[in-house]
C-alpha cells in the first residue's frame, strides 16, 4: 500500500497539477491512515496490503479521529483524501473493490469569515512609513491583498512579468495552475509604482535569479515567503485593528465582504477570488446578512422588544 500511495502522490503532482499544499496535506492524511492500519494489523508498514483495507477499517479510523477531538473540517479533508486515493487505486486496477465508495463526508461547522472594517483598513494603510524601501513594499503588499482578494500563495509567487500597470491588472496563477486576470485599483497601482522605484534596494546576499523576478522580497533579498507575508499583515493590523484574526486571509475575506456590501455581483466576486464554483463564494452573503441584522437591531426603534 505504501508504494501505491507514492504513485498516487506522483499522480497528483504530474497529472492533476495539484498545489504543493494539497499534496502535503494528502500525504500527511494517507500516512496517518497507513500508520493506523499498521497498529491494527500489528505489523510493519511495508506489510500492509491494500486489499485488506475494508470499509470497516476506514470507519474505525474516522471514529478514532473523532474521539481525539479532531475538528470536523479536518476529518472531512481526510475523508476526501481517502476517497480520492481509493478511487485512483480502483481505476488503476490496484484493487477490485473501492472500500471508500459512498463514504460520507462529515458536515463542516459553519463559521462566518472574519473581516476587518474599512476604517481599520484605511488606518492600516496610513500607518505605513513609505519613506523606506521596506515600507513601500509593505504598502504595495497590503494594497494587493485587500485590493484584489488574492490568496497568500498567489501573492508570494507573483513575478514582475505578471504585473501590467499599463492596463492596471495582474495575471494570477491560482489553484490547479489556473490563470486569471485581476484588475488593480488606483491605490494598488500607486503603491506598486512607488515599490518599483526602490525595489532593487531590497536585494541582498540571498538574491538569486528567481528572486530578481519576484515581485516581493524578504529581509535578505530572497523571494517573499509565506510566513514573512503573514508577519507583515499581522504587524500592521495589530497596530490599527481590534479584529480577533490578523492574517492575509482576513484581508481576502474583507475584500469580498466589502465588495458585496457595496453592491458587487457575487458572480463577479467569484471570478476575483478564483473560486471554482459559486457555492464557495456564497459564504460571504451570510456575512452581509449578519451585518444587516446588527445594523437593523441597533438602528430600528422596533427591532428589539
Amino acid at each position: 500500500m505504501k508504494v501505491i500511495i507514492e504513485k498516487y502522490l506522483k499522480y497528483l503532482k504530474v497529472e492533476k497539477n495539484a498545489s504543493p499544499h494539497t499534496i502535503t496535506s494528502y500525504q500527511n492524511d494517507l500516512t496517518s491512515f497507513l500508520e493506523f492500519c499498521t497498529e491494527q494489523a500489528q505489523t510493519d508498514v511495508e506489510n500492509i496490503d491494500i486489499h485488506n483495507v475494508t470499509r470497516l477499517t476506514i470507519r474505525l479510523w474516522l471514529g478514532e479521529l473523532s474521539e481525539q477531538g479532531i475538528a470536523k473540517s479536518s476529518i472531512a479533508r481526510k475523508v476526501a483524501a481517502l476517497r480520492s486515493f481509493f478511487k485512483f487505486s480502483f481505476k488503476r486496477g490496484y484493487i477490485s473493490k473501492n472500500p471508500a465508495h459512498l463514504l460520507i463526508v462529515p458536515k463542516k461547522e459553519k463559521t462566518l469569515p472574519k473581516t476587518v472594517n474599512s476604517e481599520d483598513i484605511t488606518r492600516m494603510m496610513d500607518s505605513i512609513d513609505i519613506e523606506t524601501p521596506a515600507g513601500r513594499q509593505d504598502r504595495a503588499l497590503l494594497e494587493l491583498f485587500y485590493g484584489t482578494g488574492i490568496r497568500l500563495s498567489e501573492l508570494i509567487n507573483l513575478n514582475l512579468s505578471q504585473v501590467d500597470l499599463r492596463n492596471n491588472q495582474i495575471s494570477v496563477i491560482g489553484k490547479g495552475n489556473k490563470q486569471r486576470i485581476v484588475p488593480l485599483g488606483a491605490s494598488a497601482v500607486e503603491a506598486l509604482k512607488a515599490h518599483f522605484e526602490t525595489k532593487e534596494k531590497l536585494f541582498g546576499n540571498q538574491t538569486d535569479t528567481d528572486a530578481t523576478k519576484a515581485l516581493f522580497h524578504s529581509a535578505h533579498g530572497q523571494r517573499m515567503y509565506a510566513r514573512n507575508a503573514q508577519r507583515i499583515v499581522e504587524k500592521y493590523l495589530t497596530k490599527t485593528s481590534e479584529a480577533t484574526q490578523k492574517s492575509p486571509h482576513v484581508l481576502r475575506h474583507s475584500f469580498a465582504t466589502h465588495m458585496l456590501d457595496r453592491g458587487a455581483d457575487i458572480r463577479i466576486i467569484k471570478e476575483f477570488l478564483g473560486h471554482a464554483n459559486l457555492a464557495a463564494t456564497q459564504v460571504y452573503t451570510h456575512t452581509s446578512v449578519e451585518r444587516l441584522k446588527n445594523v437593523y437591531e441597533s438602528a430600528h426603534p422596533r427591532a428589539k422588544t
